[in-house]
């Protein structure tokens, strides 16, 4: 529960000062030694915290989610792989996953989505960061529209969905290998472009260097980089960029 939605409560009498008080002791952060878990995040950011599953031991993983959970009505958590998902459904049933993203989310009752975020891949091979960056986006509350496999290298494919990403008040561009395609996009649309370099390439790629370089010396304006692979910044930077739009 957050901290307008306790108060709100307090003021219409269906929380007693007592309960509200034991919901605060635990205010800005709860210690379980092993991890302090950020309940003001979203006070002070508008975003709860996000979990970051890879390398996490598996003692701790199932009792961060669970926790999060029961404060903040919904978690998230990134990179996880299969075993660490029945870890989690365990000690949170409500839990679910997704493979290709490799999220894990649980939330209470249905998130109300605005705006628009359009979300573009250079091939098929850079679903799984799109994925990461298309759920993180949604799970925070916008609409996204899907425009996978309009690569360079085919254009046609690219200009022939114009009008679907061109309305997107934040474009993400995800691509491997020479890392074109945020370029590109940047230079169609009037709103912020997002590029992702991927590690998708052949050796001279160097696992998404080469992109990456291409990106960050983009002749095209409007564009902001993330790191290799980084699908959650670039959802989470397109929903900042989003709720401006909204508002």
């Amino acid at each position: 529960m957050d901290i307008k939605e306790m108060l709100k409560r307090v003021q219409s009498g269906a929380m007693t000062i007592e309960e509200a008080e034991s919901e605060l002791k635990d205010l800005p952060f709860k210690d379980l030694g092993y991890a302090k878990l950020d309940y003001h995040r979203k006070l002070r950011s508008g975003f709860p915290e996000t979990v970051f599953c890879q390398g996490k031991p598996d003692e701790y993983l199932g009792r961060i989610f669970q926790e999060l959970y029961e404060k903040n009505g919904e978690v998230m958590g990134t990179r996880a792989d299969e075993r660490q998902y029945r870890l989690v459904k365990e000690a949170l049933p409500e839990a679910v996953y997704d493979p290709i993203s490799r999220i894990i989310q649980a939330r209470r009752g249905e998130a109300k989505r605005e705006g628009c975020v359009a979300v573009l891949t250079g091939g098929t091979a850079d679903v799984p960061v799109a994925e990461e960056a298309a759920q993180t986006a949604e799970f925070f509350g916008c609409y996204v529209e899907r425009i996978y496999d309009v690569g360079v290298a085919g254009i046609h494919r690219l200009l022939s969905q114009r009008e679907r990403f061109q309305k997107a008040n934040c474009v993400i561009a995800v691509a491997g290998m020479e890392g074109a395609l945020g370029t590109v996009v940047a230079g169609l649309v009037e709103n912020p472009v997002i590029a992702v370099p991927t590690s998708v390439g052949y050796g001279a790629s160097f696992h998404g260097l080469s992109a990456l370089l291409t990106m960050l010396n983009s002749c095209a304006n409007g564009i902001s980089v993330v790191n290799i692979d980084n699908g959650y910044g670039a959802g989470y930077l397109a929903t900042q960029i989003n709720r401006l739009a909204v508002k």
